[in-house]
């Protein structure tokens, strides 16, 4: 995860943005503020806004009204040519017939940059890319992590204010994807560009970004760090789209102020936390599947206990992940990691198991 910058100043502000095509509200009255030097992310499905807010950014789409401020400069109004921003799109859009090295000096070679300046900065981005000994490369002979870096490359070299990236790991296979996100941060960071990136791949966006928003139907749900979306989702669809979730919906019967019980389905459970509302007020409790434990023993712990049957296991490696059936037939996931080699849980299928979790591990939603 990329290192939180300051965002009191607010060195890219959207203000109350929208973008409004027929009826439909594209991205509906976004607000936003991003430090500089920040990698902030834009998460979301297909058809949330990510993208068009991004383009908004960029210039190619122009906003029905609101306000897109980059260093105090209002510049909603400017075409994409004049600002001081570039975007690397998914495709990379490298340039076939160029060598590495031209395709990163070509915005440089428009721009009328003098020719030992023009070599002084590729070379610096080769460098910082770590692509020197491919400077006399085509693209097609290139890795896609390699033609991805390029395009990096390529963007930065013009040192805009403001880099975009739009889904930029979503050509690369999942092995190449986990390893290139580190080495876009560490070069990103090293030039200290801020950054906002479209992605629908979460764990993307948690390994890269600093701060997140988690956007549906043009609107932003919440904003903040990965931990902070994660463990404190703020709503029902944040907490179910990132990563996996167990809700158990239910009614407040207890609310203290380092303390609530909701009643639901499943039976009563107790939250360490107290929550705003009143009683018999519809409430979701979500808790991660990695935070609660499966045996087929009676736990000692007296309250947050529960019974089912396993209807599915699946071994990933590092972790197991049974599907179990509890008593209101509810399904129930829940992962436990392999610590070790040898040692074998007993656990298998159709096999009557408690589970349970601490009351420090369920987070209680109102909507």
């Amino acid at each position: 995860m990329a290192e939180i910058k300051n965002t009191s100043d607010g060195y890219l502000k959207t203000v109350n943005l929208v973008k409004q095509f027929d009826d439909v509200y594209a991205v509906d009255d976004v607000t936003l503020s991003i430090g500089k030097g920040e990698i902030f992310a834009l998460l979301g499905s297909s058809g949330c806004g990510k993208s068009t807010l991004l383009r908004m950014l960029a210039g190619f789409e122009k906003p029905t009204s609101g306000k897109v401020v980059l260093n105090g400069v209002d510049i909603a109004a400017l075409p994409p040519y004049e600002r001081p921003i570039n975007m690397m799109f998914q495709s990379y859009a490298l340039f076939p017939h160029l060598s590495v090295w031209e395709n990163i000096a070509f915005g440089l070679k428009r721009e009328g940059m003098p020719k030992d300046q023009i070599a002084k900065r590729v070379d610096e981005m080769l460098s910082l890319a770590q692509l020197n000994k491919f400077a006399q490369r085509k693209p097609h002979q290139l890795s896609g992590g390699q033609q991805q870096r390029v395009a990096l490359a390529r963007s930065l070299a013009k040192k805009p204010q403001l880099l975009l990236l739009d889904e930029p790991l979503g050509a690369l296979d999942k092995k190449l994807r986990e390893q290139t996100q580190f080495e876009l941060v560490n070069i990103i960071e090293s030039v200290g560009v801020t950054v906002v990136m479209v992605t629908h791949d979460q764990e993307e966006a948690m390994t890269m970004a600093s701060r997140i928003a988690v956007m549906s139907q043009g609107k932003v749900l919440q904003v903040g760090s990965p931990k902070e979306i994660y463990e404190h989702p703020n709503s029902r669809f944040v907490a179910d789209f990132i990563g996996n979730v167990n809700l158990f919906e239910g009614q407040l019967t207890l609310d203290e102020p380092d303390r609530c019980q909701i009643s639901t389905k499943i039976g009563e459970i107790n939250v360490g936390h107290g929550v705003p509302g009143s009683l018999n007020m519809p409430m979701a409790v979500a808790v991660r599947p990695e935070k609660m434990n499966i045996d087929k023993a009676k736990p000692d712990q007296n309250y947050n206990v529960f019974t089912g049957k396993v209807k599915e296991i699946a071994y990933f490696g590092s972790y197991n992940t049974y599907l179990v059936v509890a008593s209101n037939g509810q399904t129930v996931k829940i992962t436990e990691a392999n610590t070790t080699r040898n040692i074998v849980n007993d656990i298998t299928w159709d096999d009557s198991v408690y589970f349970w979790w601490d009351d420090k591990s369920g987070v209680v939603l109102s909507h």
